[in-house]
């Protein structure tokens, strides 16, 4: 546990990018990592940039007959019920409740995932793709039907991880896996450090262990991103994992 017993939390250096600053870096890192496959329309954003703050999509899921997308949750910038839109004005979704455990120290935060769901707006949903993570250059990868989400107990030191934040293809190794306990910052049960380094604009995003759905990147953890596992958020806020096209649910049968 040494890296996150030494660890300095960097909440925001994983949240926002500004042009200004990251300028060639990031183009060059884009053009490195340039996508093998076309984007659907409408685009699959599990694993992907999506209008939203500070947000890389995470995974689809259903809530009973509403299809949502994770986002991380200390992107978080509304109340549950709020509304969401681009900068046009056209309607993404509405954001759902924080995943929240209630079994917590006297003024703190605790949570078993740093997720938050946002329930997508029709025209947003990607019918027929919902069970796919966009990996950018690591291609789409399609989650099989019955596939059960990662839990912490489901992830060890050495497991092969893949993230594509900011649209850019890494992967890597778990380092370390336990509990975070920063004194400012949310309190997490598991948190699991891999080798990728960690960037501005990673937050929210997909990550895989093993080619299996297990989490999205949530901390920096003395350079190396740092992810919450997928499992525990999911139960947590009743969601179910979409690992069919349509996630059991159809146009016609969605809310």
């Amino acid at each position: 546990m040494r890296l996150l017993n030494a660890f300095t939390a960097v909440v925001g250096a994983i949240v926002l990018v500004a042009a200004s600053s990251v300028g060639v870096g990031v183009l060059r890192e884009r053009a490195e990592t340039e996508r093998i496959t076309p984007r659907y329309d409408p685009p699959v954003w599990a694993g992907q940039l999506v209008p939203a703050p500070c947000a890389n999509g995470g995974f689809y899921a259903r809530d009973q007959q509403t299809i949502v997308l994770t986002i991380a949750a200390h992107c978080y910038l509304a109340k549950p019920g709020t509304v969401w839109r681009d900068t046009d004005g056209r309607l993404i979704g509405t954001w759902g409740r924080l995943a929240e455990l209630k079994d917590c120290p006297a003024g703190r935060f605790c949570a078993p995932s740093d997720i938050v769901p946002l329930a997508l707006a029709p025209d947003r949903i990607p019918w027929g793709h919902l069970n796919l993570v966009d990996m950018g250059a690591g291609g789409y990868r399609t989650i099989a039907e019955g596939t059960r989400p990662l839990a912490c107990p489901d992830i060890h030191v050495g497991d092969r991880a893949e993230v594509d934040g900011r649209e850019h293809y890494r992967s890597g190794t778990v380092i370390e896996i336990a509990p975070y306990e920063f004194t400012t910052d949310t309190m997490f049960p598991c948190m699991v450090v891999t080798d990728i380094v960690v960037e501005y604009g990673d937050s929210g995003g997909s990550v895989l262990v093993n080619g299996l759905p297990a989490g999205s990147t949530s901390r920096d953890i003395g350079g190396h991103l740092a992810f919450t596992p997928l499992a525990e958020g999911l139960a947590n806020l009743g969601l179910v994992l979409c690992t069919t096209p349509d996630c059991d649910l159809s146009p016609n049968t969605a809310n």
